[in-house]
């Protein structure tokens, strides 16, 4: 299922430390600069072509030590979880969500979220909102990050935060807040709300067109849905690299979450799900994250950093339970983590994974 550049898409708070988000805030500010250099006036980034000046290591390796020292370690010891293999996982509709919910996956979450930011040069959202949204809900929120900094940015507006895990900060901007639950049950909010946003939601839903069309029952005419996820399987520039380890974890991957019943390529199906459920002015815009800085230019470098640092730290997370499906033991999954993990700074593999971030509006003549 892996391809290449030919057949791959058409485009290419923590609030616990203040200090931290200060340095966080000054080096996006930054990248978000090089963006519009390299965006060209704001358009989405074209494919990431391949880096073969060798002085350009330095750079990467600069921004490979920014990645590692801008997340901290969370502590995750107020709330009693289900373990497996080492790791902890959500109680509540215990198996629904097959990542673990522990320090480490949280820590890894909140360097995902810088991630998703970066990429579209610092910001949250894609779609035009209001100056002041009155009420704003972030589905399957994770460690909440998203919706505090969003909390933070707007501070009339009423954040609302769910998650099947409690891991959520206890201390909070005044106007937001987080509730356990499942975005797949009815919705019973009791107030419509001006946005609704989803991110990294591809290993959340058995039916994410229920919860689209949720969603835009619950929005006020006129508001907004974006939802921001990664598009599997991984593309190459070139032939791809069939004897590495990189791509055999992608085969393995996409295969064992057919059986296991999620399916990681599902995200072209969103703008279909957002147009049935009524939406109108769909917008979907590509993006593209390199696997190790193999890639020209300082905004592939810096995305790819995230990215690969991303990856290794979650890669047994991402596999454990996903490649038990095709047959492999934990034993062999640990070891085989450990060489997809040495591809994703291999700067000899020219893979990158497509990203999209699509919005919509709720016509304004809907109740």
């Amino acid at each position: 299922m892996t391809g290449n550049a030919e057949g791959g898409p058409n485009e290419p708070y923590r609030q616990s430390n203040v200090a931290q988000r200060t340095v966080l805030a000054s080096h996006m500010g930054r990248v978000a600069d090089d963006d519009r250099i390299s965006w060209g006036g704001g358009s989405a980034p074209s494919l990431p072509s391949i880096d073969d000046d060798p002085r350009n290591d330095d750079d990467a390796m600069s921004i490979t030590e920014s990645v590692k020292s801008s997340t901290m370690s969370l502590d995750s010891t107020l709330y009693h979880f289900v373990e497996e293999n080492g790791r902890t996982y959500h109680k509540y509709k215990q198996g629904r969500y097959f990542l673990p919910n522990d320090s480490a996956e949280q820590e890894r979450l909140d360097l995902q979220h810088q991630l998703f930011c970066i990429t579209i040069g610092g910001k949250l959202n894609l779609c035009p909102l209001p100056k002041s949204p009155k009420r704003v809900l972030d589905i399957a929120t994770g460690t909440g990050i998203w919706a505090i900094e969003f909390a933070t940015q707007y501070p009339d507006t009423e954040v609302v935060g769910t998650d099947l895990s409690p891991i959520q900060p206890h201390y909070l901007p005044e106007n937001c807040r987080f509730e356990i639950d499942d975005a797949e049950d009815d919705w019973t909010f009791s107030e419509p709300f001006t946005f609704v946003h989803g991110r990294a939601l591809l290993s959340c839903f058995d039916n994410p067109s229920r919860v689209v069309k949720q969603a835009y029952e619950n929005l006020e005419p006129g508001g907004f849905i974006e939802f921001q996820d990664a598009l599997f399987p991984m593309y190459w520039v070139g032939e791809p690299a069939t004897a590495s380890a990189l791509y055999r974890w992608n085969e393995l991957l996409m295969e064992g979450l057919r059986r296991i019943g999620r399916s990681w390529s599902n995200v072209v199906n969103y703008p279909r799900y957002f147009e049935e459920a009524g939406f109108e002015n769909i917008v979907d815009r590509r993006f593209y994250w390199p696997t190790s800085p193999w890639a020209k230019g300082k905004y592939f470098k810096t995305v790819a950093m995230y990215f690969s640092e991303d990856m290794i730290s979650g890669m047994e997370a991402i596999s454990m339970k996903v490649l038990q499906a095709t047959g492999m033991t934990p034993k062999e999954i640990t070891e085989f983590c450990e060489e997809v993990r040495k591809d994703f700074r291999d700067t000899s593999l020219h893979a990158y994974l497509t990203v999209s971030y699509i919005y919509a509006q709720k016509p304004l003549n809907k109740s």
